[in-house]
């Protein structure tokens, strides 16, 4: 296959990554010619790789890092024992005052800039306020807040103070938010009296309120008003009144154990509440710095821009860019509004850099007629990335063919669960239409066959052989670690299956099919089916469902929902807009399903577990009796249907 973008010989000696394999060279007389053999000699050779990156990014820490990781195993690996860290320490070192910190925009707001000298003072500030309201080491700090500058300086001031951090965007209903937040027992509540999206205004003071009513660990509750909505909250604090009597506040650093917790992020559980995913301040610390600079290729004079909601670890990535010297660009907004040149015009006014994306925005693009080009100057763009769901090689084709083929195109995948990528950008390689360049550094992954050996050239379950930094270093209330172990390690023992369908080519490059699990992911945004089910538990005629993520080109996926109906119940369009209203209201409108079908009965093992996985294989044309063995089924020839199904999706 003939690549679509290779770099220049010029571009290669800019990347950081060259700059990085020749310092190894230098500094530890380790000769590695290109990429290939890099990406390689990291994860052969773990602790070398991990303590050079330590000392080429010249972590601030409370002492010497003897041991890189004490033993391999996973779940259980331990890293840089003995060492105190702080991740915030290291988003403001290195940064005049009068720099350029963020740029921020959203539909309630034009464009702002915030210098470094004001994100300090207001991070600063914003931090003596939580520490006076009792926030210590550990304590949880969670909020319900748009992509906007306030949020990150929450979130910096929670983590200078070395407490833990949590957030969910606003347009969540309160019950999927409180799922979330309620397990990890939070000390300060910061909530918004409502957002602007699609020119429509949605007032959340009555949300924020209950969500504190759920959450009776909650002692204080800060408010901002950001949409200016009419009312008040009693017993709360005002965004602008916090820390406002600690005089000019002096920004400092709690350094924590390296392995102390840092955020708590929230992947999917297909029971049950959602996984409450717990990260490290130095794992996710190396891990950032890894990936903003020597992937992203992040450099000086770069600007970085991703759309994201504060619900997706996108936002982590993009508050991640603050450690590198590109200032950060936020936006707050449906990217559809007033149309879908919103975000291109968003790139000319803020000199976006290196712009990104998901493939259903792409897609959608395409489909519109969208041409960015076009009275616009995006001369300032050479990156373009794209996460989410798979791109799909039409979407490679239609950027090249609009933008600059100058233009670096990377595709990334990786997950929530250790908020990075396994497979990604590499500035020094070519780029494939419809094909991830790589795996990162440090992510010995590889494609699994159901026996548990690597494949090349095939579809197989995408695995993590060695561990990651950056991996959950638990699950919250999950004391024994068996959901731990449950979600990675149940398939292949030992090795983390993630729940992705990956394809290794013989060029080393990657390509995802999909997820391989009953995941529901919108944008990047997982949710699990039992939150579906229970919002579903709302509407008196539904007696049973089942509800699947089917990969669809040019979407994000495409949620299919069987319901089996109540005596007298009809499926007809009144009672598909009150189920829709359900999942609007407690999940949130992007984990809507697409289309909703009659069924009588749902497929169920003999211990009644609902077969969402084997169905969903089946919908995209797998062998009923492959994907599932009957004599396992409390109900076999419930299969029958989806097999009808999945002749009629096939062609549509």
């Amino acid at each position: 296959m003939t690549s679509v973008w290779r770099p220049s010989a010029e571009e290669v000696e800019r990347a950081e990554v060259t700059r990085f394999i020749r310092w190894l060279a230098a500094e530890r007389g380790v000769e590695l010619d290109g990429y290939r053999e890099l990406w390689q000699w990291s994860i052969d050779d773990l602790d070398g790789f991990w303590r050079a990156a330590w000392d080429y990014f010249e972590v601030i820490a409370d002492g010497e890092p003897g041991v890189v990781l004490a033993g391999r195993e996973m779940p259980g690996a331990e890293w840089f024992p003995g060492t105190r860290v702080n991740y915030a320490e290291h988003v403001f070192r290195g940064h005049a005052d009068g720099d350029l910190a963020i740029l921020a925009t959203s539909e309630l707001r034009e464009l702002e800039r915030l210098t470094w000298g004001e994100l300090r003072a207001e991070v600063a500030r914003v931090a003596a306020g939580l520490r006076g309201l009792g926030v210590e080491e550990g304590d949880r700090v969670v909020a319900y807040m748009p992509n906007i500058a306030e949020a990150i300086v929450a979130f910096l001031a929670t983590a200078s103070l070395g407490a833990v951090w949590s957030s969910a965007s606003p347009d969540f209903g309160a019950d999927s938010v409180a799922d979330r937040f309620a397990q990890i027992e939070p000390k300060v509540l910061i909530g918004v009296d409502g957002y602007r999206y699609g020119g429509k205004d949605f007032e959340r003071l009555d949300t924020v309120a209950r969500l504190r009513e759920q959450m009776p660990s909650v002692q204080h509750t800060v408010l901002l008003s950001y949409l200016g909505a009419e009312g008040e909250l009693p017993d709360s604090v005002a965004w602008e009144d916090l820390g406002s009597g600690a005089g000019a506040a002096v920004l400092s650093f709690n350094r924590v154990p390296f392995s102390a917790p840092l955020w708590v992020l929230y992947s999917s559980g297909t029971t049950g509440l959602p996984k409450a995913i717990v990260q490290s301040q130095g794992g996710i610390l190396l891990e950032h710095l890894k990936s903003l600079r020597l992937h992203f290729d992040l450099r000086p004079g770069d600007r970085f821009f991703w759309f994201t909601t504060t619900g997706w670890m996108m936002w982590n990535i993009v508050v991640a860019g603050l450690l590198t010297e590109a200032p950060v660009v936020l936006f707050d907004g449906n990217p559809g509004y007033p149309d879908l040149g919103r975000l291109w015009d968003l790139a000319e006014e803020a000199g976006v850099t290196v712009f990104g994306t998901s493939a259903a925005f792409v897609s959608a693009s395409i489909k519109a007629g969208v041409v960015p080009g076009e009275g616009r100057d995006l001369s300032a763009l050479r990156a373009l990335g794209s996460t989410g769901s798979p791109l799909a090689p039409e979407g490679f084709d239609w950027l090249y063919q609009q933008l600059d083929e100058g233009i670096w195109l990377f595709s990334t995948s990786g997950g929530t669960d250790v908020c990075s990528s396994f497979l990604g950008g590499v500035p020094t390689l070519p780029v494939y239409r419809g094909e991830l360049q790589a795996p990162t550094l440090g992510a010995a992954v590889a494609a699994f066959d159901p026996e548990g050996k690597p494949v090349v050239g095939e579809v197989g379950e995408l695995v993590l052989t060695e561990p990651l930094p950056s991996m959950p270093i638990y699950f919250w209330n999950d004391d024994d670690g068996s959901r731990y172990r449950e979600a990675y390690f149940e398939m292949y023992p030992g090795v983390w299956r993630h729940g992705d369908w990956l394809e290794m080519t013989e060029r080393g490059t990657g390509v995802i099919h999909g997820r391989s699990d009953s995941t529901i992911n919108r944008g990047g945004i997982r949710i699990g089916t039992a939150e579906i089910y229970r919002a579903l538990d709302s509407v008196a005629e539904v007696v049973d469902a089942l509800v699947v993520d089917l990969p669809r080109e040019g979407t994000d996926g495409w949620i299919a929902l069987f319901v089996v109906l109540g005596d007298g119940a009809e499926l007809d369009e009144e009672l598909t807009k009150r189920m829709a209203r359900a999942v609007r209201g407690r999940c949130s409108p992007r984990h809507v399903p697409d289309a909703a079908f009659a069924i009588a009965e749902v497929p169920r093992t003999l211990s009644g577990k609902v077969i969402e996985v084997p169905v969903k294989r089946i919908l995209m044309g797998g062998d009923p009796g492959k994907v599932v063995s009957k004599g396992s089924l409390a109900n076999p020839a419930s299969l029958e249907v989806f097999s009808e199904f999945a002749r009629r999706f096939a062609s549509e």
